[in-house]
């Protein structure tokens, strides 16, 4: 059985990555160490994660990627993400969500 940390976890991935897209344009790692930094660990996501979740964001419509080389630096080109109109019209759906979830859970709770 999973842990309630990671099925929450689970739940929020979605959200969180829209709202990191909401604010810039990033590619995967930049993603990956955002959510570290962010969360003081909390999301430090893997590859095998992070890259299901942006894969099926994008088939929803809610992001778009491009592959972008440059030229200023050796290496492989980059997948760059980007949120969508869709996008951005479902993350504000889902922050009051979000925001409905965590009222009533602290309501039950006692205010912890």
């Amino acid at each position: 059985m999973e842990s309630i940390s990671r099925q929450l976890k689970k739940g929020a991935l979605d959200i969180l990555l829209l709202k990191l897209l909401s604010e810039k344009t990033l590619y995967g790692y930049e993603l990956m160490t955002l959510l570290d930094e962010k969360s003081g660990g909390y999301f430090a996501a893997k590859e095998g994660t992070l890259y299901p979740v942006l894969y099926r964001l994008e088939d929803a419509g809610y992001i778009e990627s491009l592959w972008e080389s440059d030229s200023t630096r050796r290496g492989a080109p980059r997948k760059y993400y980007s949120i969508t109109p869709k996008g951005t019209s479902h993350l504000a759906h889902a922050q009051i969500e979000l925001n409905d979830f965590i009222s009533a859970t602290q309501k039950i709770m006692g205010g912890m």
